[in-house]
């Protein structure tokens, strides 16, 4: 492989290594307050008497 295959090789896979490495980063250092979480109230109506 000639040098510059070998510099565009480096820079690509460093580029990739490094946008994964911050998604990565950003996903595991992400704590929402409270108020932020939301879940669904689904009413099944299988509680309710007959």
């Amino acid at each position: 492989m000639t040098t510059g295959g070998w510099i565009i090789m480096t820079l690509s896979v460093g580029a990739v290594t490094t946008l994964f490495s911050w998604c990565l980063y950003r996903v595991l250092s992400y704590s929402p307050s409270p108020d932020k979480l939301h879940g669904l109230n689904i009413d099944t109506k299988d509680t309710e008497g007959d």
